[in-house]
């Protein structure tokens, strides 16, 4: 009962993936409108200065086909994770994100790495290997949902792409993964229920022959005589 009531559709689910969503439109905007780049301001992999990126690199886009294309994953993603891990989605959203920012520093090379599509690779891997470890078949639905439509982003993990931070892409990959792992037993978790066991049982032993206790077995003589 407790897990189908953590269930019930809620507009709040909704209210940070809007908010998210609203904040890197409104963050693009006040660089066209006036005139500014914020590129410098995502992760230079391996330096002091560069490190700052860590927490804003998610914010920041090259261009709206780049942050058109990561909006509408963004916004599935971030609903799915607030609707089945509302106990834990903030430490998720929030640790998971630094963590892809910070390994993005450590392995990445080159310029700037901006844009949230580390945040989409971590809640993806997130999602779709914790309804593989919870066996819970609306997270294993999710997945395979999640699979059809983004499948392909599974390749962007790998140098593929002139241009496109696959470090990035990986780091959040790996962090999704290893949240999962982490919070196995959070968020929804299927329970193997056990029937209660009643005085009929109690006569019978565990293979199941007739053996009650001597109380029992005494009371049951006295009737038949």
């Amino acid at each position: 009962m407790k897990n189908e009531q953590k269930l019930n559709f809620s507009k709040s689910i909704f209210l940070i993936p809007i908010i998210f969503i609203v904040i890197i439109w409104l963050v693009y905007w006040i660089e066209i409108h006036f005139g500014l780049n914020f590129n410098k301001y995502g992760v230079s992999p391996k330096t002091l200065k560069g490190f700052r990126g860590v927490f804003l690199m998610h914010f920041i886009h090259g261009d709206a086909l780049h942050l058109f294309n990561n909006s509408i994953p963004l916004f599935v993603l971030l609903s799915s994770l607030f609707y089945f891990y509302r106990d834990i989605s903030f430490k998720v959203l929030l640790l998971g994100g630094f963590f892809t920012g910070f390994f993005t520093w450590l392995i990445a090379d080159g310029s700037y790495h901006i844009g949230a599509s580390g945040i989409v690779y971590l809640l993806f891997s997130f999602v779709f290997f914790s309804g593989i470890i919870k066996h819970y078949y609306r997270l294993i639905a999710l997945s395979l949902v999640v699979i059809f439509l983004y499948g392909s982003m599974i390749w962007y993990v790998l140098p593929i792409k002139e241009g496109m931070s696959w470090e990035g892409h990986l780091s959040g990959f790996v962090t999704g993964f290893i949240f999962a792992v982490i919070y196995r037993k959070k968020g929804i978790v299927k329970k193997n229920y056990q029937f209660k066991e009643t005085e009929f049982d109690l006569l019978f032993d565990e293979n199941g022959n007739f053996n009650p206790p001597e109380e029992i077995e005494e009371e049951l003589n006295e009737r038949n005589n």
